[in-house]
């Protein structure tokens, strides 16, 4: 007697053929087929924004499709990472992510639920960039001895720093600056750079934390002092400004903004191996490593291993958010 197969039987074969389909190397071998989205999670024309062009142009050169930036701002990043870990893992959707959203944002915001590491794939770090304690010209203050000397004597809370906002980067390289050096600027959060720089320039706030790109022009128009960046050494960039940690009182001070490649969790092997090469690539252009200069960043070691530079900077970061006493709102 002929048997008849059951009904399930078909469609569960279909289903292990098309799994089977999926993991198969050849099923992606013609990755990227059309064009792919990089997005930022802020406006155009910050640092995040700036990055993500200039290694957009790079993708596409390697890859052979163009690489659209797409700009998904609100909510210090988060909106756009929140987009990308929800995206389907095929590859066509990446995010040039920075500290701020990957790192920084869950430990002080109970609103971000996803989790940069479970939920992305880390593909390669591209970039850092210092950030720079600067003073107003009214301060008195030309270097980073004798800000530490005016603080140091004066009683807490007498003078202040401002930043760009609560819990970002410029915010804990403060504190990171406060703890230290044993003293105590108060914090002084702003809505964004531009009104923290009028501020610094006509001496209503006395010291101020830039991202170097920022606070560089009004430096070079003698607009304000930079008292020093916060990288441990000083910048390619601007290799005239001192490094903090050049001053003693400030030797452990060693922070910056960093710039890096993701996708959404579980992106194919054959899909991520062909991203991580191009990013290689990218990172050993001299023209590409020019381009970052002049924006003000450095490129990243190449081989640099994106999980475990990520899990450090999660540590480092922990530390300050909890000696700022920030809690999670």
């Amino acid at each position: 007697m002929k048997s008849v197969p059951h009904p399930l039987r078909g469609a569960l074969a279909a289903l292990c053929a098309t799994a089977a389909l999926a993991v198969s190397p050849s099923a992606h071998a013609d990755y990227p087929d059309r064009a792919i989205s990089l997005v930022v999670g802020y406006p155009a024309g910050g640092s995040v924004d700036l990055t993500a062009r200039l290694f957009g142009e790079e993708l596409a050169k390697r890859l052979g499709q163009s690489v659209v930036v797409e700009n998904v701002g609100g909510a210090g990043g988060t909106i756009g990472a929140q987009r990308v870990a929800r995206a389907a893992p095929d590859g066509y959707t990446l995010l040039l992510g920075s500290t701020n959203e990957m790192v920084i944002a869950r430990m002080i915001n109970s609103a971000v639920k996803y989790d940069s590491v479970k939920d992305f794939s880390a593909l390669g770090v591209i970039a850092s960039q210092p950030m720079l304690l600067a003073a107003s010209k009214n301060s008195g203050v030309k270097t980073a001895a004798e800000y530490l000397q005016k603080l140091r004597g004066a009683a807490p809370g007498s003078f202040n720093y401002g930043s760009s906002g609560v819990g970002t980067t410029l915010h804990l390289a403060g504190e990171m600056i406060n703890q230290s050096t044993s003293t105590r600027a108060e914090h002084v959060p702003y809505r964004g750079v531009a009104p923290l720089v009028t501020d610094l320039m006509s001496g209503q706030l006395d010291y101020g934390m830039l991202v170097l790109s920022s606070g560089l022009p009004q430096v070079r128009g003698d607009k304000i002092v930079a008292l020093g960046v916060t990288e441990k050494k000083r910048s390619p960039v601007a290799p005239d400004l001192p490094a903090l940690a050049e001053t003693p009182g400030f030797e452990s001070v060693d922070i910056s903004v960093w710039f890096a490649l993701y996708g959404p969790a579980g992106l194919p092997e054959p899909v991520a191996a062909k991203l991580r090469a191009a990013l290689a690539e990218t990172l050993k252009s001299e023209q590409f490593r020019a381009k970052m200069q002049e924006a003000g960043g450095q490129l990243a070691q190449p081989g640099l291993d994106p999980v475990a530079y990520q899990a450090d900077e999660t540590r480092k970061y922990g530390d300050l958010v909890k000696a700022a006493r920030i809690e999670a709102q």
